[in-house]
């Protein structure tokens, strides 16, 4: 449900585990799944046939899905919890003019995420007509261990709690060149931790690379990754950070001054 591997405190007397079903069905949608049947909500949830039905039903009952008799769809209602983020949370309002900004300069798309457990999640984005298309979206999902944005934000964890993280995620090969060793990915958050910057080259998807630096709130706590997405074709390593680098860190001084 969040890429990492499941280990919910069963035995919590403050845990609901009905709530944690539920919301786990709605997880389950996604572009992959725009519609599902009881049987694959179930496989993808883990959950029983019995019980991803009661969950499914409740939440048609609500409003929150719908249904034609044999497949689910997830109902207009279920953006009122993705609305309530974004409405009390200062963050997409603010940055989103400076974003608009830095992919007009660089006209390349540029977004920003949150780390949450092992994924991150897309919370603005910005692009142009001439900038490349990355198909993800305000709300999008990558897995932290192979984004450039994930790595950035994993840099600001203390060493045993990012190793921990990184343990308990499925670290699956997305493309030839994803690296998925624990040894790998600690040295490569380490060396985003003395760049400050993060890079990621064709590991999400072939042909794509990404630069990615953490920001800060005035108090210095990391609350965010701002990145850039371009085609590798266009950029090395090295030119990413001659060209990308230098605008990324101008967007991310004007931000952090925001929060």
């Amino acid at each position: 449900m969040n890429g990492i591997e499941s280990n919910t405190a069963a035995d919590d007397k403050e845990y609901v585990a009905g709530l944690e079903k539920g919301l786990s069905i709605i997880e389950a949608f996604g572009i992959e799944h725009r519609a599902l049947t009881l049987t694959e909500a179930a496989r993808i949830t883990g959950h029983t046939r019995a019980s991803a039905r009661r969950s499914l039903l409740t939440l048609l009952r609500l409003g929150y899905v719908e249904s034609d008799g044999k497949y689910f769809r997830l109902a207009p209602r279920v953006l009122r919890l993705g609305y309530a983020y974004v409405a009390s949370h200062p963050l997409p309002k603010v940055v989103q003019p400076i974003l608009e900004a830095l992919s007009q300069r660089v006209q390349e798309p540029s977004s920003l995420a949150v780390l949450d457990s092992a994924e991150v999640v897309f919370v603005a984005r910005a692009s142009n007509r001439r900038s490349l298309s990355t198909g993800l979206y305000m709300g999008s999902r990558l897995p932290a261990f192979a984004a450039a944005t994930g790595r950035a934000l994993l840099s600001a964890l203390p060493r045993e709690e990012c190793e921990t993280l990184l343990k308990r995620s499925r670290r699956e090969a997305l493309t030839p060149h994803t690296r998925t060793s624990i040894p790998e990915l600690m040295a490569l958050v380490e060396e985003a931790r003395g760049l400050g910057y993060a890079y990621s080259d064709e590991e999400l998807e072939p042909g794509l690379c990404s630069i990615a630096v953490p920001v800060p709130d005035a108090s210095g706590r990391v609350v965010a990754a701002m990145s850039i997405a371009a085609a590798a074709s266009r950029y090395s390593v090295q030119k990413a950070v001659d060209l990308l680098l230098p605008e990324l860190e101008s967007s991310r001084r004007m931000l952090t001054t925001l929060l």
